[in-house]
């Protein structure tokens, strides 16, 4: 998700024009390349073995945590009693792990284009999924996630798309588009909510970030964007949960500390009602480059990033 090539043995990720982060890179594990993407599976000094999409960091052994309950937690703790939930991408199982941490849940479908990837990870990195696969409640299904949500006539409480960066000719660019959420909209329950992992929140290059929030609200009522430091990436990254109805606002500290309790198999090392009520409160800057931005994501008029 981080912009990435090979140095040597460094990963040289650069954050934006005249900016770049070194990873020290200690091992390779696996390169190839899929009919969708190149993929990478790596050790990286500072943190462990990593996942490299297209050159973009995706997550680490060292951070994954931090993304994965930051992008599944605020959601179905928002939802009163979620139980079908829909993980749009998600190749680790990370995102599908964490979902089936919640005892409501009866049944979580990961919808993923590219097979190879999650054979990869299934193979190369168990400590993403850590089982979820064999869960009873987990249905994978190897499809176009827009094909997949035309074709699926059940509903979702919720739905949650962690997929890769909108790069152009990539797999998912017409995943952040108001047509998709419109078709999402359709697909989740008169009380459904939607998370999506929103770009960079970077200040100076926040259009990504911006344009997302925007485009969701052209859809959905209740749109809460937030931000989280993954150390990884090198930057603030953007996550956007959006409602029909429910707002995680309204939860307080105490509420949601008692649904995680209630709900929740397993500790969390990142989440909880004092990080909720946290999560919400993004800095001025951002606020106001989201009021300030005009850009709807179309199917026409995409968003690309670099």
């Amino acid at each position: 998700m981080s912009n990435g090539a090979f140095a040597g043995q460094w990963l040289a990720d650069q954050i934006r024009g005249g900016e770049t982060l070194l990873h020290e890179v200690t091992r390779w594990h696996y390169q190839g390349k899929t009919q969708y993407q190149r993929v990478e599976v790596l050790e990286l000094a500072n943190y462990g073995k990593t996942l490299v999409l297209d050159g973009k960091i995706q997550s680490t052994i060292g951070d994954e945590f931090i993304y994965h309950e930051a992008l599944v937690h605020p959601v179905l703790i928002t939802h009163h009693n979620p139980r079908r939930v829909g993980v749009i991408g998600g190749g680790e199982g990370a995102t599908l792990r964490e979902v089936l941490r919640h005892r409501t849940v009866t049944e979580a479908v990961m919808v993923d284009i590219d097979a190879e990837v999650v054979d990869t990870c299934r193979r190369l990195l168990p400590e993403w999924s850590q089982g979820a696969y064999e869960d009873p409640r987990a249905r994978l299904v190897i499809q176009d996630a827009r094909r997949y949500l035309e074709e699926e006539p059940a509903r979702f409480d919720v739905l949650i798309v962690d997929i890769t960066d909108p790069l152009e000719g990539g797999p998912s660019y017409r995943l952040f588009t108001e047509e998709f959420y419109r078709l999402v909209w359709s697909r989740l329950s008169d009380d459904g909510l939607l998370a999506v992992q929103s770009e960079d929140a970077l200040m100076g290059e926040t259009q990504g970030f911006t344009a997302i929030c925007r485009t969701l609200g052209v859809v959905f009522p209740v749109v809460r964007p937030y931000a989280v430091d993954v150390p990884s990436f090198g930057v603030p990254w953007g996550f956007s949960v959006a409602s029909k109805g429910a707002d995680p606002l309204a939860l307080s500290a105490a509420e949601v500390d008692s649904r995680v309790a209630a709900r929740l198999a397993g500790d969390l090392r990142f989440y909880d009602g004092l990080t909720h009520q946290g999560l919400f409160g993004i800095p001025k800057y951002l606020r106001d480059a989201i009021a300030a931005q005009t850009k709807i994501i179309r199917d026409e008029a995409p968003l690309f990033v670099v």
